[in-house]
């Protein structure tokens, strides 16, 4: 229960809808409270005009000594009746009506308190269950706020299933708590609370005999919750699993279709579905075992409430009489509900809390990546320094990039190429500051990243990431997702720098033209090029580049590069790739090998080294013709 701690915050922000909500439980079940206390007035009221009937037909009755104990016991005892009752029956008694008249007000009356107790009812309802839904509401927003706030390396280690489940079904269980839980507890303290209170009023005796079974009752909900937390602790994370398994499938599902795996990922699905199902249906047994032995509890209770209640009657004993029976087991009958609904309240809580400890584990994570306590907010010319930098990947060790030093000054244009692997893709990221460097410092205009605010920062970088990713919106709302901008015009003028404008309107509706998931719906170059498109849409001063065509052709590839070179003219470009690009004037061009610069100059220089950037291109030339053959 320690876990639900976190979710105090929100009671106490709204507060006043759960002390409202907890104000109508009470008084809905105050007013339910009085039915049964009319309903005894009214069978003792019966009983006592039968007696007087049976002496006006016989004037010389044979009594027998149990007829004139319940005789003796018929008058009412009203003393220890509600204030309300009390005076409700003095009213109707001090007004000489018949007994017909007196029956038919009582049930009137009866009438009225149900209706009273079911408006407070629907009250309850409309303050603590919309309560919940604005807790559930605000926890959503904080989560997806937070995982914003998660740095890169977070999200290499968890998988998106799990981060959806996590915000759907864990927050989905955290709002049963918060919502139907509090009001069911708040129903069940405040009917067991009235109705204890006035049946040990009425006969304590019976009320100890009749509510005997319920501490086997507290023993059954104490032993059957610790199995149905455990149990709801591995459903949940089969949950999780099940849905990564499933957006995994959704995301890849070309990729499983042109590999013929359909049948391979059902097995995978079902296997997983079958654990979840079997485990599901273990807690399933246990809950249908459970609320039936509640139910059999409960009638235990009223069994014990006649037969008792009845040998006090015949027997003329402890002040029993017919109308204390009729309350008692209106009593019971009202308990019955909130009694069973222990188990359901404290599963709802023990599933609550299995739930709000996954949310606290990412809640509680640290970024780490933080803006620093007095971030610099400065524009940025377009000078950068790397000075001895090295970086290791947490999650996986790899040592990405070694000792390594560059100068950029601002407007220059440096191509960054090595093979697969070579630390090409995370200077991007440290540039970025996805991650920082394990050591050395990266510096912008002479001042490190660190002290930079990151918003600022990479507000004012354009960045096409190698893996290009899509939403599923317009042409023009993929292309200005940063732009304050939003009309075509725009998104037209950007598109026309990485030479996709053209395709865009032959769409079936343009630059209004919808874009599947992902860009499902777009070839390799079309998504490359809509990219780097986004990435043009504001005027920055830095601009990088992350192997951005590997998906166009050559001719489609030195458009783009024209395009850009009058695009990037006095703007400082960094762009990685493993392919030579000889058609653009590169100011320096850096080659990496296992994290650390081999060779750097020019194409000229670089090719009169005649070392690895000298091989690539000779490599690329001969891959060119063969390709230009086959044409």
């Amino acid at each position: 229960m320690k876990h639900l701690r976190a979710v105090n915050k929100y009671f106490w922000k709204y507060k006043w809808r759960l002390l409202l909500g907890l104000l109508f439980v009470v008084l809905s079940n105050y007013f339910r409270i009085l039915s049964p206390q009319v309903t005894g007035y009214v069978v003792n009221s019966v009983e006592q005009e039968l007696v007087r009937e049976s002496r006006a037909t016989d004037p010389h009755p044979v009594s027998s000594k149990p007829e004139r104990r319940i005789i003796r016991n018929q008058k009412s005892d009203t003393a220890n009746y509600d204030i309300l009752v009390r005076k409700f029956i003095r009213q109707l008694n001090s007004t000489g009506q018949g007994f017909g008249t007196k029956v038919a007000i009582s049930g009137i009356t009866l009438l009225i308190l149900a209706m009273i107790g079911g408006a407070f009812m629907f009250l309850m309802r409309q303050t603590i269950i919309v309560m919940s839904r604005h807790i559930e509401f605000d926890q959503k927003n904080e989560i997806f706020r937070h995982y914003q706030l998660l740095d890169t390396s977070f999200y290499r280690s968890h998988s998106t299933g799990d981060l959806m489940s996590r915000m759907a079904e864990d927050v989905s269980r955290v709002r049963m708590y918060t919502g139907p839980a509090i009001m069911y507890l708040g129903n069940l303290l405040a009917t067991i609370g009235f109705s204890l209170y006035f049946m040990i009023r009425k006969d304590a005796l019976l009320t100890l005999y009749v509510l005997a079974p319920l501490p086997v009752l507290a023993v059954t909900i104490y032993m059957v919750n610790n199995i149905i937390h455990k149990r709801s602790e591995r459903i949940q994370a089969l949950l999780s699993n099940l849905t990564t398994n499933a957006q995994e499938s959704y995301s890849g599902i070309r990729v499983i279709k042109s590999f013929v795996q359909e049948r391979a990922m059902i097995r995978f699905f079902t296997r997983n579905s079958e654990e979840y199902r079997k485990n599901a249906i273990n807690l399933a047994k246990v809950e249908a075992v459970y609320f039936p032995s509640m139910g059999l509890i409960i009638g235990l209770s009223t069994l014990l409430t006649i037969m008792l209640g009845g040998f006090y009657v015949i027997r003329g004993t402890h002040h029993t009489d017919l109308g204390t029976i009729t309350e008692f087991i209106i009593y019971i009958t009202m308990l019955t509900f909130p009694v069973s609904a222990i188990g359901w309240v404290a599963s709802m809580f023990q599933r609550a809390s299995a739930s709000q400890k996954r949310l606290n584990e990412f809640l509680e994570t640290v970024p780490t990546i933080q803006n620093p306590l007095h971030a610099l907010n400065q524009h940025l010319s377009g000078n950068i320094s790397f000075e001895k930098v090295d970086f290791i990947y947490p999650n996986t060790g790899i040592h990405a990039i070694r000792n390594f030093s560059l100068k950029i000054r601002k407007g220059e244009k440096i191509a960054v190429i090595g093979k697969t692997g070579s630390g090409k893709t995370t200077l991007a990221q440290l540039l970025l500051r996805f991650y920082d460097p394990t050591q050395g410092v990266v510096r912008m205009d002479g001042q490190d990243i660190k002290t930079l605010d990151i918003r600022n920062l990479r507000s004012q970088i354009g960045y096409v990431p190698q893996d290009v990713f899509l939403f599923s919106d317009t042409v023009t709302g993929n292309i200005l997702f940063s732009s304050d901008q939003k009309t075509e015009p725009a998104a037209r003028k950007a598109a026309g720098f990485a030479s996709v404008d053209q395709e865009v309107l032959q769409f079936s509706s343009g630059f209004d033209t919808l874009i599947g998931e992902r860009g499902v719906t777009l070839s390799g170059g079309q998504k490359q090029r809509i990219s780097i498109a986004r990435a043009l849409s504001r005027d920055h001063g830095i601009v990088i580049f992350d192997d951005c065509l590997s998906a166009v052709d050559s001719r489609t590839e030195k458009e783009i590069i024209n395009r850009l070179y009058a695009y990037l003219q006095h703007k400082t470009a960094l762009i990685i790739t493993h392919r030579i690009f000889a058609l653009f004037e590169f100011d320096r061009i850096i080659v990496l090998d296992n994290g650390s610069i081999i060779e750097t100059g020019t194409h000229t220089e670089l090719l009169a080294m005649n070392g690895y950037y000298a091989h690539l291109y000779e490599q690329q030339q001969q891959t060119g013709e063969e390709a230009q053959t086959r044409d």
